[in-house]
């Protein structure tokens, strides 16, 4: 089947010198491997005894050292070794529907979850490291490294569900929209750390990206604020007594994951969800994202984060989070905070293909009161990671024509009656909300004129430009400017 042809103009390829899939390919997708063969000799090398695992291990550095070869001397994509899991034939058909691509010149998309997907199986067909993830150091370096930003965080949010519990008529008072926005844009600010855009981040780097000042002075880069409607769509539901299922599908593990839970958590407590379901990856994927293991992981630093953090004079911090951990845990048992897992979010499509690669997770989603989709990545399959002109309205860039043909193994199991009504069907029948801090070229619904004025303001080349040709639009790599759009089911 073949992913590619569907509406809207042509994806961002890395063959593009103006795109940031361009760069991408030659500095950065190196970069990352040899991120991934570091972590993994070390840890190689402390199992000295076990010559079988050690063995292993070496062959498998060896690979992916081969890869990052592949990718500097810009060969075509081969086919993925077959290691039993339900996205392989997906990868290696789009392999045959555009034509054998290289490194450098193919569609970005594709080619960056096809690098994720390669290295993956580089784990996944061992006997010995099937369940190793060779990013999991780094995300959790970085997560402590957060621990100011944590500690303000689990302070605040203590007394907010402590008032919200005892409905403190100062919460009232003090506004809920404001006390909504502020928790959503917390989230939204989150997405900055992404690992594997920030492959040199430094502690103080991490600093600036968090922290309540950090936020107060990013609050004019919002370029497009949706979360009226949003706010408004929630507590109607709520006031009606429909308020229900809240999904957010996840993004970045580590202090991004941490403010997740704090959205969750505030939804919960105030009754604008009944439910929130959590969407991480099944497999490690693009350095930082969300997995399983990871949500344990952060799971446990809240349980017991003396350990993780180290001990303080300061008790506090340790007295938030262990109310934060409870409160998770019981939402867990009751069944209202939960995660669900699916291929799907590992393909290599844009979300146009969901209703039907994943008919059942689609239906589900679209009984979901508000549908998060966190992230820079997440933002870019929603749109097809496509040309769009940036005035284009969101709720168009997102309703694109799925593709025909099999497009995964759920949609063997369906009816032809149920694929004809599937086909007929988009993301846009869900309730998106995107939260998209911007690292790729990608973006829409901007206002008439503002891309330009950003381009000028960030690029002291574009000036230069003859009227018409656009060049790069370097302002939306770095994730200092952010869009919060949302698109009422149809």
């Amino acid at each position: 089947m073949s992913y590619s042809a569907t509406d809207g103009p042509a994806p961002y390829s890395t063959a593009d010198p103006t795109s940031f899939g361009y760069s991408t390919a030659r500095t950065r997708w190196p970069i990352i491997v040899t991120g991934v063969v570091d972590d993994l000799s070390r840890a190689v090398f402390q199992h000295g005894p076990a010559k079988s695992k050690v063995e292993e291990g070496c062959a498998i550095i060896e690979t992916l050292q081969n890869l990052k070869t592949e990718i500097l001397a810009v060969t075509q994509l081969c086919r993925l070794a077959d290691d039993g899991s339900a996205e392989i034939t997906s990868y290696n058909e789009e392999l045959v529907a555009l034509g054998q691509p290289t490194w450098h010149d193919s569609p970005w998309l594709f080619c960056e979850c096809y690098l994720f997907k390669r290295i993956s199986t580089c784990f996944s067909l061992s006997e010995h490291w099937k369940d190793y993830d060779g990013f999991m150091n780094q995300k959790m370096s970085t997560f402590k490294s957060s621990q100011p930003a944590v500690a303000e965080l689990a302070a605040r949010y203590k007394a907010l569900v402590s008032s919200l519990e005892k409905d403190d008529a100062a919460v009232v008072q003090a506004g809920e929209e404001i006390i909504f926005k502020e928790i959503f844009e917390i989230c939204l600010w989150g997405n900055a750390t992404d690992l594997s855009l920030l492959t040199n981040l430094t502690y103080e780097d991490i600093q600036k990206l968090q922290g309540s000042e950090a936020r107060k002075a990013a609050e004019t880069n919002i370029l497009v604020n949706d979360l009226p409607q949003v706010y408004e769509k929630l507590k109607r539901a709520q006031g009606a007594g429909t308020s229900s299922r809240v999904d957010i599908v996840l993004d970045n593990s580590g202090f991004e994951l941490y403010v997740d839970l704090l959205l969750a958590g505030y939804l919960l407590s105030s009754g604008l969800a009944r439910e929130v379901v959590f969407h991480p990856k099944n497999i490690p994927w693009f350095v930082s994202d969300v997995t399983p293991v990871d949500f344990e992981a952060i799971m446990g630093v809240l349980a017991h984060p003396a350990i993780f953090f180290g001990s303080s004079r300061d008790d506090s911090l340790s007295e938030d989070l262990s109310f934060l951990s409870t409160q998770m845990e019981s939402f867990r048992q009751e069944g209202r905070l939960s995660l669900r897992t699916s291929s799907f979010w590992t393909l290599p499509c844009g979300f146009a293909a969901l209703p039907r690669a994943d008919p059942e997770l689609f239906s589900e989603l679209r009984t979901s009161q508000l549908v998060i989709f966190k992230g820079d990545l997440n933002y870019r399959k929603l749109t097809g990671d496509r040309a769009w002109d940036p005035v284009t309205p969101f709720v168009q860039a997102i309703t694109a024509r799925a593709p025909s043909g099999k497009v995964g193994p759920q949609q063997q199991q369906q009816g032809e009656g149920k694929a004809e009504k599937v086909q007929a069907s988009s993301v846009a029948d869900l309730n998106v909300l995107a939260l998209r801090t911007c690292k790729a070229d990608v973006v829409v619904g901007l206002l008439s004129g503002r891309d330009e004025e950003l381009r000028a303001a960030t690029d002291p080349q574009y000036a230069a430009l003859p009227t018409g040709t656009g060049g790069p639009r370097k302002w939306a790599w770095s994730g200092k400017w952010a869009v919060i759009q949302f698109s009422q089911a149809r």
